[in-house]
């Protein structure tokens, strides 16, 4: 388990490995506000995304919380708790 912050670009790495990208989209820019849907991501994916978060980061995310969390920030703030209470379990 990492007990390192969750960040945004663990998210594009992860967002990369799980589901690839849209050529229209740059993951580089500031999409840390930016929809999931307009990056060209959709509930399969994202769902993978928190699959490989939960299998790397030793955390268990629920399947609402993906789904809560339309944007980059959203996740990130969701992982960045999860890690938080792991920690201190």
């Amino acid at each position: 388990m990492s007990t390192s912050p969750f960040t945004l670009d663990d998210l594009r790495r992860i967002l990369l490995e799980a589901a690839g990208a849209d050529e229209n989209v740059d993951l580089t820019g500031d999409i840390v506000d930016t929809e999931f849907q307009a990056l060209g991501y959709e509930s399969l994916a994202l769902l993978e995304t928190g699959s490989r978060i939960e299998r790397e980061f030793g955390i268990s995310l629920d399947d609402s919380a993906l789904t809560d969390a339309v944007t980059p920030r959203g996740l990130i703030d969701i992982v960045n708790e999860q890690l938080s209470a792991a920690s201190t379990a």
